[in-house]
């Protein structure tokens, strides 16, 4: 059975219990690039996967007879990890995940592949965690900018509910039993840590808006060059990109229960490899103290083992987090007591996409949150 198959599934919401399992089987779909790489070498140094390694997964429908795809080949910076130098792509088949008891299905392909294949995963048992944007949005004005379409509707949009976004400082307890997480953007998930503590807290002024102004490096765009993340053009800039209309800001309005009116993210690329910074600008509903913001972050962030909170005046810094599975933040409090500045940095392709997936792997594993990635 092909990866495209339409499978009549239960379309009822569905839950399942952490897997109590001895050894849990993984799979990625999507390895070629850069978030795909940074999966397997997580999954391959992971502590409770050390005797299952990662399925790896190629085209659908591949010649199976063509000669194999290495991983190292693919990535030979992964050589010598735990199993690296033996694995090989797979051509993307059901019937074959089935039959190796694939529990978790990470995928790291295009949203409309993702959105397809998802359905399918489920119906075969298997927990699916989406690094696209195919699942991540409910309301259909935000989802839009993806143009995404369901071979089945009405499976579609009853998984589309079903679906829990992957922040587990937001919805950890969600994540343990959903059988499909949508992994949260790069950008998205900067300013909702951001900002989190301070929407629940019911701080914010926010008839006076928030502006957020974030800066990302060029992997952020993916692997495929274009004119504007080509050496010639990145390097040595810093330029401006879709100020109005970026593809992750629904996925922040639908976090923090915000509206259009009271939220502006501005992206930036930066001429540097990987690492996102967002600076956000916010005001207070009242006058405050830099002890009860303070208290605020320390609070919210008290059980999340993969975010660190500077002490205020420290502000964190991309140099900081760059190949490390963390988010920082850091905030300072204007001398007029309600003008704030919040600072929050992570690796676009760790905390921002792999690790994260990781991260919610180990919740619906019943692992430690933080299992490989500290």
């Amino acid at each position: 059975m092909t990866a495209t198959a339409q499978l009549d599934i239960d379309i009822a919401t569905q839950t399942v219990e952490p897997s109590t399992k001895s050894t849990l089987r993984t799979a990625i779909a999507g390895v070629t690039g850069y978030a795909g790489a940074e999966l397997a070498r997580l999954l391959l140094s992971h502590p409770r996967l050390k005797n299952t390694p990662p399925m790896l997964l190629g085209r659908a429908g591949a010649d199976a007879s063509a000669a194999p795809v290495t991983l190292t080949s693919l990535h030979p910076q992964l050589s010598h990890l735990p199993h690296a130098d033996e694995l090989t792509l797979v051509p993307f088949d059901f019937e074959a995940l089935a039959r190796e008891k694939i529990d978790i299905l990470f995928l790291a392909t295009p949203h409309d592949e993702a959105r397809s294949w998802a359905p399918v995963a489920l119906k075969h048992g298997i927990r699916v965690i989406d690094l696209s944007a195919a699942w991540r949005l409910q309301e259909d004005a935000n989802r839009a900018i993806y143009k995404l379409t369901d071979p089945d509707p009405a499976i579609g949009a009853a998984l589309q509910r079903e679906a829990v976004y992957g922040s587990p400082e937001l919805h950890g307890p969600q994540i343990k039993t959903a059988r499909l997480v949508a992994n949260p953007g790069c950008y998205a998930t900067s300013i909702i840590l951001a900002l989190a503590p301070l929407v629940r807290a019911n701080v914010l002024d926010l008839d006076r808006g928030i502006i957020s102004d974030s800066k990302s490096g060029v992997s952020g765009a993916g692997k495929s060059p274009t004119a504007n993340t080509h050496f010639m053009h990145a390097a040595d800039n810093l330029s401006v990109y879709a100020p109005f209309g970026h593809r992750h800001t629904g996925e922040m309005l639908e976090q923090l229960s915000l509206d259009n009116s009271q939220f502006q993210f501005t992206p930036h690329l930066l001429p540097i490899p990987r690492g996102i910074m967002s600076t956000v600008y916010a005001k207070l509903s009242q006058p405050s103290t830099t002890a009860a913001v303070q208290e605020i972050f320390d609070t919210f962030y008290a059980d999340a083992p993969m975010v660190r909170v500077r002490t205020s005046p420290m502000l964190p810094e991309i140099q900081h987090v760059v190949r490390s599975s963390f988010c920082d933040i850091g905030f300072q409090l204007a001398p007029d007591k309600q003008r704030l500045l919040v600072v929050s940095c992570l690796d676009n392709l760790l905390k921002g996409a792999a690790s994260q997936a990781v991260q919610n792997m180990n919740l619906m594993a019943g692992f430690h949150e933080a299992d490989g990635l500290q």
